[in-house]
This record gives structure tokens, sequence and C-alpha cells, in this order.
């Protein structure tokens, strides 16, 4: 999956029936994980300040730990089979187990197509279970996304809490994924014990 030939940008398709993929990315990814984590933290240096290393790269030091942590779930995301965002999974054991959205991106020329909004469903499905996914309360615009797209998954509105963690305010979304009653032969349900 290429999105950028030698001297030339791939079109971008713009469709509502777009074909979209979570992928699971493996150490070989890595390159290309580190590449779109890079457009995510920019992202975010529109709603927190972020500065970048004396690299000209912003920093992401959990980023090994996906390739060695079993609790640690890395996906690249692709639309038409071109890369376009990623999504990080993790099982947290306390207080109870639940699944964690640990980070969410889709790049910017993929948002506003029900990308985003296939792409947590996706997710959802492949570890059924209890989630949480955590949001900064500055992110208006990630707050509405995740409040719509919990409750299109769930057929109603998700529970939210306000904590205080990482230095800022978050809204916790909690939720379940019931199990479906058929997988295909490729599905991965990783056990959280």
């Amino acid at each position: 999956m290429v999105s950028v030939h030698e001297g030339a940008l791939a079109k971008i398709p713009r469709s509502h029936l777009a074909q979209v993929d979570l992928v699971p990315a493996t150490s070989a990814d890595e390159p290309i994980v580190a590449n779109l984590l890079q457009l995510y933290i920019y992202d975010f240096s529109e709603i927190i300040a972020l500065e970048v290393g004396a690299d000209g790269r912003f920093a992401y030091p959990q980023l090994p730990r996906y390739w060695s942590e079993s609790s640690r779930y890395p996906f690249l995301a692709a639309v038409h089979g071109r890369w376009a965002g990623l999504v990080f999974v993790r099982a947290e054991a306390e207080p109870v187990p639940v699944w964690d959205m640990a980070e969410f991106f889709v790049m910017r020329g993929y948002r506003r197509q029900g990308v985003g909004t296939r792409l947590a469903h996706l997710a959802f499905q492949r570890f059924p279970g209890e989630w949480q996914v955590r949001v900064m309360e500055s992110n208006y615009a990630a707050r509405h996304f995740w409040e719509r797209a919990i409750e299109e998954f769930t057929g109603r509105p998700p529970e939210s809490t306000r904590a205080d963690a990482d230095g800022g305010l978050r809204h916790v979304y909690r939720f379940e994924s019931k199990p479906a009653f058929s997988r295909g032969p490729d599905t991965l349900i990783p056990s959280m014990g």
C-alpha cells in the first residue's frame, strides 16, 4: 500500500462507499507508523502547546512499546489501499479490564467522509468487551466525533465522565462492544487475560 509515487501525489478518492481497512501494523511498518504519528501530533499542536525536538520531529516515546508489549495493538488505517491514518488500542487491566483507544488519527483529506467512523467501528468489533475513549476537553471536534461514532455503534449515547489525567481534563466515554455472531477467518480477538 503506497500513497505517494515518486514525484507525484496520489489522488485521494472521495466516496462515501470508500473501502476502509484496519491493518495490523508490525515492527516492519514502524517507519510508516512513525511518519503518520508526526502528522497526528502536528494536528494536536493546534490544541495544546507541543514543540518539535532538536531533530525537527515531534517525540512519541511510547511507540517502541507497541512492538514489545502484548497489551498494545497498533493498526494502520487504509482507504482504497492507501495509508490514511492509524489506530492504537491498549488492553488495560486496572482497575477493571477495558479496551482503551490510545490513539486515533485520520488524515485530513479523509475526514468528514465516514472513514473515521468506519475505522472506529472496525476497532470496536475487533475487540469485544468494555471500552473507553479518552478525549481532551478542549478538543471539541473529537468529542463530537466520538459521541456520534459510539452512539452509531451501540445505538445509544455513550456514558461520559470527566477526569483529570495527564495534566488536563478529559472526557472518558465508556461503552460495551458485544461479540459478533460470526467472524471471518482472519479476525483476531485478543484476550485481556
